[in-house]
């Protein structure tokens, strides 16, 4: 890795250097990769020669031949090879995130490594969908780097025999990138495009690269619910709730195309849905429900307390509870919402309560409980959101 950031810094020291001169290239990512491929073969020649170069400097001889008189072989294009090898990737960032999920380091240091390293993802992003405290994260990146240092990890694409043991955390970083895209952890943007777009392109050579693997096409199908929504998800650049979503501007042939996808992956799975699968069918009831009040919330329990079962987070919790309030009522959700621990830094989880307690007459509770959430939340729309909330609150 340090060769290739290195190399690649070379490169772009170069571009600013010809580029105001001569002018920008047709292909400027074209001529960064040559670049920086030639960059790395000098920087491979000179670290072959050093040895022999010591040798020689301390014997009084001349450079160009090894402590034994032979010439130094040229190692390079072999040092490039093993960075290279045949492989059915011809993507290159879903090249890389595969060599980045490394079996060696601990599934959740794979998926922050590639997100922080690869996405360019920072900290609180990546700690955030880990539900865990920045410095936590900070530490986890740290430790991984470490571990790819003593133990000589080398920074080789994976061979296409090794790809199904590190799909598991590709698909944790495509999910993430998604994640980001529809609910940006800083900054004033209410949605990424250019994350979402991303996360649906590695979706989609992920089904073409393992065709039929079932949860490729369950996360392939939850990222299209969750776009399809998009139009409907900003008014005047402000968030909007989904139960106050206009339904008519959601993409309907993305709705279909998803459908069609969680089908196929229900059909290969035989009954048994991962993570990604029961994920697409909870976003499969909400963008295909009529409205708020026509949800089969009873069905959206049900698929959280399966969820619950393979990865019972805090978060899966809180929807849960929140699912459970809208068929059941605020005061069963809000006994579930006070169950749940390790939220109390999450503005969410007061949001909810916050909620909760207004069904129930408890307004001064329930103010308190979203001053709280405004306090919290980590971006300005999210802010703007609930303090229009808190504002309706008080008239």
């Amino acid at each position: 890795m340090q060769l290739a950031e290195d190399a690649v810094q070379e490169a772009a020291v170069a571009a600013l250097r010809t580029w105001p001169k001569d002018g920008v290239p047709a292909n400027p990512r074209g001529w960064l990769l040559v670049t920086a491929r030639n960059k790395a073969y000098d920087i491979l020649r000179r670290e072959a020669a050093r040895p022999a170069k010591e040798t020689s400097a301390g014997a009084g001889g001349g450079g160009g031949t090894s402590a034994g008189g032979g010439v130094v072989p040229d190692t390079a294009e072999e040092a490039i090879a093993l960075l290279e090898p045949a492989s059915a990737i011809r993507d290159d960032m879903l090249r890389l995130i595969f060599t980045c999920c490394h079996p060696a380091l601990a599934p959740e240091a794979r998926v922050a490594l590639a997100l922080r390293t690869l996405a360019g993802l920072d900290v609180q992003a990546i700690a955030r969908a880990f539900v865990v405290p920045e410095q936590t994260m900070a530490k986890r990146l740290v430790r991984a780097r470490q571990k790819i240092a003593i133990a000589r990890i080398p920074y080789k694409v994976p061979d296409d025999a090794e790809l199904p043991e590190r799909l598991a955390a590709v698909l944790s970083v495509v999910s993430v990138i998604a994640t980001e895209a529809h609910s940006p952890s800083s900054g004033d943007a209410v949605t990424r495009i250019d994350y979402e777009r991303e996360a649906i392109r590695l979706a989609r050579l992920l089904a073409e690269l393992m065709p039929g693997e079932p949860e490729i096409l369950g996360l392939l199908a939850l990222l299209l619910f969750t776009a399809a929504r998009r139009p409907a998800r900003t008014s005047d650049g402000e968030p909007v709730l989904l139960r106050d979503q206009d339904r008519s501007a959601w993409d309907n042939a993305m709705i279909e195309e998803a459908s069609a996808l969680l089908t196929e992956a229900f059909r290969r799975s035989a009954g048994v849905a991962g993570p990604y699968q029961l994920q697409a069918h909870l976003s499969a009831c909400h963008s295909t429900a009529p409205s708020w009040e026509q949800t089969d919330w009873s069905r959206i329990v049900v698929l959280y307390d399966l969820m619950a079962r393979i990865a019972g987070n805090p978060v899966v919790r809180l929807n849960r509870a929140i699912a459970i309030g809208e068929r059941d009522g605020p005061a069963v959700m809000l006994t579930e919402l006070d169950a749940i621990a390790g939220l109390e830094r999450s503005h969410l989880w007061h949001a909810a309560r916050a909620d909760a307690l207004a069904r129930l007459g408890r307004r001064a509770e329930g103010v308190a409980a979203l001053e709280t959430a405004v306090a919290l939340a980590p971006t300005d729309p999210e802010r703007r959101l609930l303090t229009a909330r808190l504002e309706a609150f008080g008239s």
